[in-house]
């Protein structure tokens, strides 16, 4: 019995050093929506400049589910600066293949998606010490209609991540 509950205790402790160990990442927060994604709903994210020396990689991250029945996703994100500066994208991402298969990483019906925001082509760095607030909204629509999607479904989680560029 005791060498089993070594063996379980040293399997735990190396799941949590594999899953837990993130070197690049400087922010990753998710939050949870319900069971859809009104479309004023707005997930807020609130983090301090880790510095204003070095370049960083901004994503979105989002996870779904086989309730999400579009091909593409288009976010409305807005970056707010300590001085109050704003800079706000619309963004469109491919979130299915043209067979209809979900994109993302996941063995189950939910796929987790990291969907860049800013440093990819262009270096991000953070030009001002303080606290910056990223907010994301959906702005979905369906084919043929005016008025965008009121419930997304099939979005589980939305989240921002800040990584340190290598």
């Amino acid at each position: 019995m005791q060498k089993r509950n070594k063996g379980l205790i040293l399997a735990c402790a190396f799941c949590f050093l594999c899953f837990s160990c993130d070197s690049k990442a400087v922010y990753d927060v998710y939050n949870s929506l319900p069971n859809n994604w009104h479309k004023d709903s707005v997930a807020s994210f609130k983090f301090k400049a880790p510095d204003t020396i070095n370049n960083y990689n901004l994503y979105v991250n989002l996870r779904n589910n086989d309730d999400y029945k579009f091909s593409n996703l288009y976010l409305i994100v807005e970056l707010n600066y300590p001085n109050g500066k704003a800079v706000r994208d619309t963004l469109e991402y491919k979130m299915a293949a043209p067979s209809g298969e979900l994109l993302g990483v996941g063995f189950s019906d939910v796929k987790e998606n990291k969907l860049w925001y800013r440093g990819y082509n262009e270096p991000f760095k953070f030009t001002e010490e303080g606290e910056y607030n990223v907010t994301v909204q959906h702005a979905m629509r369906s084919n043929g209609k005016v008025n965008g999607v009121l419930d997304l479904e099939g979005v589980t989680e939305i989240g921002f991540r800040v990584e340190r560029m290598q």
